[in-house]
């Protein structure tokens, strides 16, 4: 049997492997996944176990590292809304630019003083410790929920800062190697625009096409979407690197933003491919690259490094929140918050790791102990940040309420019309869904809405399911909806549920009792049915007040949905079995135009008064014209 030294197929296969059972068990466990990354990666490597030998890879593991940043970086990008960047624009901007700086004169002082190195190494440090990395920042962020423009920031941050960090890095190093420093800092910069413009107009240009791609129905074959895209984005990152060294970094960056801002019939779906495709390659390089530190290398750093990366978070870090949010309205708290939290990620993990071969192959010495530094910064602000950040954002007061907002199961015509009812009670409404043609109905609706399955853990982190008043499953399949409702109560402590139910369903009422949940609409109701009379606009959204109580007890009538309770124009609970609708409260229902009369009848027996005249608040939200030229 060959050895494993000499076997790079077994080292890249127990590297997936062990990848992704690392992330198993950090969700489990509620620790950033990088945590049980490192640990996964030193105890495979070849200090301990020696199942996994980085070594063995050649140039392969340049190769692997340059496509898995493209898909990462993409994914990054995919994921930001112009929308949210453009309210933080200065503050992002300035963190980017100044702030960036700040911390690559701090990087670069801080060994030098404490750990004594020469200028050559010192001068990579500081320029790679720029970056934080959006594949450690937005887990942590999903899991802490800060306020949004907090997080906005921080995620762009993580996403541009990458860039700029990554190319800063590859200039320094060629000052470093080749002797150019003596060219000046006017050809560095130089080359960084450059390096920029280049990536930026690549990504820029293949974003068009690929969103293009995905606009035109038919012109990929349907389940061939994804891998496309995937592939292309591959070609625009080797492409952009082939013309200008290392701008293959900025053309992902750029192509997932305009990708994931132009609407397209998958985007959604892309988003949800592209994260399990991140997930695996975070999981192989952080076990591929711990694995080629060296644990002896870290250790040999001393006190003198932990001290060196106590500055970078101490001092550094708030030197660089100072200088890059001066001017905003960012209060003092969300100030503070965002000093704390830095931590770096998979993009300063593999460009050091990079390094330190060039370095080596160059015959300048510092490579290996500046490879260990990046990790141990690594390894301390991963696990100190990640534990402590939800702490401290409570503290300062910065975390997103609990129980605010609803999550809904669907986004079909009648979850609209949920959800339209709903958000009068000045609440988020987020709609889950996997079908494209109810996700940009919902969409246009002014909803915020979640491409995928509903069931997902991706997707439910997202939603921010276990933060929110209740969830609703509003679909006509009613095992999904009892699955929703079980799993929002067991797994995200939901505090309240609610599940659609049709006639002839296997589900009754004590099975979703022993769930914790409710029985949406107070009744069975044809779900499907429902959906198609509200499409054709045959089911009328109105909003009465019961005047008076009749019977305590309103029981179901045909072509009659109550979908929510509440008072003075806004609802504040959804409609179920338990519900008793007290004199002078307000109800939001549907009424069905061919049934009207019988209705209408039913609704002044039981004390109903008349539809309130006015605007109704479950109508669809009327869209302004655009401007014309003149």
């Amino acid at each position: 049997m060959a050895s494993p030294a000499n076997d790079p197929a077994l080292t890249l296969g127990i590297a997936l492997g062990a990848g992704m059972l690392a992330q198993v068990i950090a969700r489990h466990l509620r620790l950033p996944g990088i945590v049980i990354l490192l640990a996964m990666g030193v105890l495979l490597g070849p200090e301990v176990a020696g199942l996994i030998q980085p070594s063995a890879l050649g140039n392969g593991l340049r190769i692997l590292v340059g496509f898995a940043v493209a898909v990462i970086l993409f994914e990054g990008g995919l994921n930001l809304e112009l929308k949210h960047l453009k309210r933080q624009a200065k503050s992002i901007r300035q963190l980017v630019t100044w702030g960036a700086l700040v911390t690559a004169i701090g990087g670069t002082v801080t060994p030098m003083l404490l750990l004594d190195w020469a200028w050559q190494p010192s001068l990579l440090f500081g320029t790679l410790v720029i970056v934080t990395g959006p594949t450690v920042v937005t887990p942590l962020l999903r899991r802490i929920r800060v306020k949004p423009r907090v997080a906005t920031v921080l995620e762009a941050e993580g996403v541009f800062g990458d860039a700029i960090g990554a190319i800063l890095a590859v200039v320094a190093l060629e000052w470093v190697v080749s002797g150019a420093a003596a060219q000046g800092v006017a050809h560095g910069l130089w080359t960084v625009a450059k390096t920029l413009g280049v990536g930026i107009a690549v990504g820029g240009v293949g974003g068009l096409l690929l969103a293009l791609l995905l606009r035109i129905e038919g012109l990929i074959p349907e389940g061939l979407e994804n891998v496309t895209i995937l592939t292309l984005v591959l070609a625009l990152y080797q492409f952009a690197d082939h013309l200008v060294h290392e701008a293959g970094i900025a053309a992902a960056i750029a192509a997932g933003l305009v990708v994931g801002n132009l609407p397209s019939r998958v985007s959604g779906e892309l988003k949800e491919f592209k994260e399990q495709l991140t997930v695996m390659a975070i999981g192989m390089l952080f076990v591929l690259l711990a694995a080629d530190v060296g644990l002896d290398r870290v250790l040999g750093l001393g006190w003198a490094g932990v001290a060196t990366v106590g500055v970078l978070m101490l001092v550094v870090r708030p030197l660089n929140i100072l200088a890059g949010t001066h001017g905003t309205d960012l209060t003092r708290n969300e100030r503070l918050f965002m000093a704390w939290l830095a931590p770096r990620g998979i993009v300063a993990a593999a460009v050091a790791s990079l390094f330190a071969q060039e370095l080596t192959d160059a015959g300048v010495p510092g490579g290996t102990e500046l490879q260990a530094l990046v990790f141990l910064v690594i390894a301390v602000t991963v696990v100190l940040q990640g534990l402590t950040g939800g702490f401290i954002a409570q503290a300062l007061g910065i975390s997103r309420p609990r129980d605010n907002g609803w999550v809904l199961l669907g986004a079909n015509a009648l979850a609209r019309q949920v959800g339209q009812a709903l958000r009068t009670g000045d609440q988020e409404v987020v709609l889950l869904d996997s079908n494209v043609d109810a996700v940009a109905a919902a969409e246009a609706d002014g909803f915020r809405v979640l491409f995928g399955s509903g069931l997902s853990e991706s997707v439910l982190m997202r939603a921010e399911v276990g933060a929110r008043r209740g969830a609703l499953a509003v679909t006509p399949n009613d095992s999904a909806n009892v699955l929703f409702v079980r799993r929002g109560r067991r797994h995200y402590k939901v505090p309240r549920a609610w599940a659609a139910i049709s006639p002839g369903a296997r589900v009754d009422l004590d099975t979703l009792s022993d769930c914790g949940g409710r029985w949406l609409f107070g009744a069975e109701a044809d779900i499907d049915w429902w959906i198609v009379r509200v499409e054709r606009g045959q089911a009328v959204a109105e909003r009465r007040v019961r005047e008076r109580v009749v019977d305590e007890e309103v029981a179901p009538l045909d072509g009659l949905l109550f979908l929510a309770i509440g008072k003075s124009g806004k609802a504040s609970r959804p409609f179920d079995d338990e519900s008793r609708i007290k004199a002078g409260e307000q109800v939001w229902m549907l009424v069905d135009d061919q049934r009207r009369e019988a209705v209408e009848a039913w609704l002044a027996g039981q004390g109903f008064g008349p539809p309130l005249t006015g605007a109704n608040p479950t109508e669809k939200p009327q869209r302004k014209a655009p401007p014309t030229l003149s």
